[in-house]
């Protein structure tokens, strides 16, 4: 018997993600956004909430990172396959795309939780001998191709979700979009609860929009206008055709062309960004829109680290499912805490050697900084004046780990992380650094919990949240941040790490000189002068910021707030 028929009679909550982070070993993700999604289902599954995941095979995966002798990005195809840990349901539907017929199957992948949940999630598949040669393709490259690639893929993810919801049995209570890419959703929605033309009145709508909204709840992730989806109409009919009245359809999407954001902000009752500042700026760039503020959070098991995790199990029994007793990390005697954090440098400074030859140092300070690699993100901030970082690490040495993929159509992106090698190549004789290619869950865990200090320099306010310095609270590693996102909200000075600069977006061309400064005269004399007090902001950051910033208590707002409301 299929493990699907467990999940059938409850009535659940779909939650529909381009990406989804459920292993390193299992490709369906590309960075944050799916890292995000992952730790959400998680966290339902340790909650027991009743939720299915709806997503893409993604059979070829992102991409395997290499980093060649000139420091440039290689893209590898990292394919999976997915009999080998989902699996395949029977149950096939069909959505038309350019008249064609295109028949989905999903795969069954269950994620067990830390607790005694488990959660469903269905991989949508097109590679089946019914489709065209180039519909099988579909869904093998996550965010590849050209436009209408990603609307094909679009098109499956929304529409045919909710067809295999419904062609499995799922009784679903609420939808939940993360991000725009599934937003089609609401279209297949509208047609489903339509009224029969023959109970309309003349001129009366058949399309019953207030139960699509009721039933719909949208997060949006992106504070750059360039990060939604837009479709020309051109494209949109001749890929799909008309699904709605195409009227409505402008009344919801765009009047000049199919804006996913849009069109997802349109057929939800809940709106929220992952931030508070994100959600104003949401509101900026949306007016008109009742956009609420969900802030993010990270799976509390997932990402701390096994001394860290036999430490809380010690001191704060039940962290893991109520991360919010974690308030009292001042209960883990100094010296323990301490040995945790030296155990989880030393695997990261082995995983260093092993990968890249590089043999740092334990007794000098890590800097970490790993993430998508983009212009906004700015991972060369911590380069603008050699001279004066020269003059810092030849008084107080420091090291850095770095890590990042770039899109591979980010041009921009790929020519930093050859900067980057530059740099590093440039710096060798007076700062070991280290660029670890191909990020992952494992590098990502390996990094926030054997860094001393976490470092993340976006430009305000195109930081929407950003999770990796939560997750290095997990393991008492304190930020040193650019105040944006989620860190105007962790940020107590001195208490859970550092601000570079203000607040305000105008202080963006003055973040290098604070950063140096913060460096120079706060960070590194505190590490290297007084252990006592660093354990102290160690349980500062565990207390004030890994207490509240888990996605144990993201879910249950989003339960109360958008779920149940």
């Amino acid at each position: 018997m299929s493990k699907i028929n467990h999940f059938i009679p409850e009535h659940r909550i779909a939650y529909f993600t381009m990406e989804v982070a459920l292993k390193s070993e299992i490709p369906t993700y590309s960075g944050g956004l799916g890292v995000l999604a992952g730790d959400t289902v998680r966290s339902a599954a340790d909650l027991e909430l009743p939720f299915v995941v709806v997503s893409l095979v993604s059979r070829q995966g992102y991409f395997r990172q290499e980093i060649d002798a000139s420091g440039r990005q290689i893209e590898h195809p990292d394919p999976w396959e997915p009999s080998q840990w989902a699996e395949a349901l029977g149950a096939k539907i069909a959505v038309k795309i350019e008249g064609r017929e295109v028949w989905i199957r999903a795969w069954l992948y269950v994620l067990q939780g830390h607790m005694n949940g488990a959660e469903p999630v269905l991989l949508l598949d097109t590679d089946l001998d019914e489709n065209h040669a180039d519909d099988r393709m579909i869904t093998h490259h996550l965010y590849g191709g050209d436009e209408a690639y990603r609307l094909k893929q679009e098109i499956v993810l929304g529409i045919g979700g909710v067809r295999m919801l419904q062609a499995l049995g799922f009784k679903i209570r609420h939808y939940h979009m993360n991000e725009g890419h599934s937003a089609l959703l609401g279209l297949e929605l509208l047609q489903s609860f339509a009224h029969p033309q023959e109970d309309l009145r003349e001129g009366e709508s058949p399309y019953n929009l207030p139960r699509v909204r009721d039933m719909c709840n949208f997060t949006t992730h992106t504070p750059i206008e360039a990060g939604h989806d837009k479709f020309s109409y051109d494209l949109v009919d001749r890929l799909l055709g008309e699904v709605i009245d195409p009227g409505m359809l402008r009344s919801l999407a765009g009047s000049d062309c199919l804006n996913m954001t849009r069109l997802g902000l349109n057929v939800s009752e809940h709106i929220n960004g992952v931030a508070r500042k994100h959600a104003e700026v949401s509101r900026r760039m949306f007016p008109g829109y009742h956009v609420d503020a969900v802030t993010n959070g990270v799976h509390p098991f997932t990402w701390t680290h096994p001394a860290f995790s036999n430490l809380y199990d010690q001191y704060m029994r039940g962290w893991c499912h109520e991360p919010g007793t974690m308030v009292r990390a001042d209960l883990i005697p100094d010296e323990a805490l301490w040995q945790a954090h030296v155990e989880a440098k030393r695997q990261l400074i082995e995983k260093v050697a092993a990968q890249r030859s590089i043999h740092l140092d334990p007794e000098r300070p890590i800097l970490g900084f790993g993430r998508r690699m983009t212009g906004y993100k700015r991972p060369d901030l911590l380069f603008s004046d050699l001279r004066q970082l020269k003059k810092i690490a030849e008084k107080q040495p420091f090291q850095l780990v770095m890590a990042g993929k770039a899109h591979p159509h980010d041009e921009g992106g790929k020519k930093l992380i050859e900067t980057l090698q530059e740099q590093i190549r440039t710096c060798v004789d007076w700062i070991t650094m280290v660029y670890l290619p191909n990020y992952n869950m494992d590098i990502a865990l390996a990094m926030v919990s054997g860094a001393d200090v976490w470092l993340n320099t976006p430009l305000r306010p195109l930081e929407a949240s950003g999770t990796s310095g939560m997750k290095a609270a997990f393991n008492g590693v304190p930020s040193l941040s650019v105040l944006d996102g989620w860190w105007i909200e962790g940020c107590i000075e001195g208490v859970t790490g550092w601000a570079i600069g203000p607040e305000t977006e105008s202080a963006n061309g003055d973040d290098a000189v604070d950063l140096y400064r913060k460096l120079e005269t706060v960070v590194l004399p505190l590490f290297y002068q007084d252990r006592s007090a660093w354990i102290k902001l160690m349980k500062g950051a565990i207390s004030k910021n890994a207490s509240f910033f888990n996605s144990h208590r993201m879910m249950r707002s989003y339960t109360t707030e958008a779920y149940l409301r």
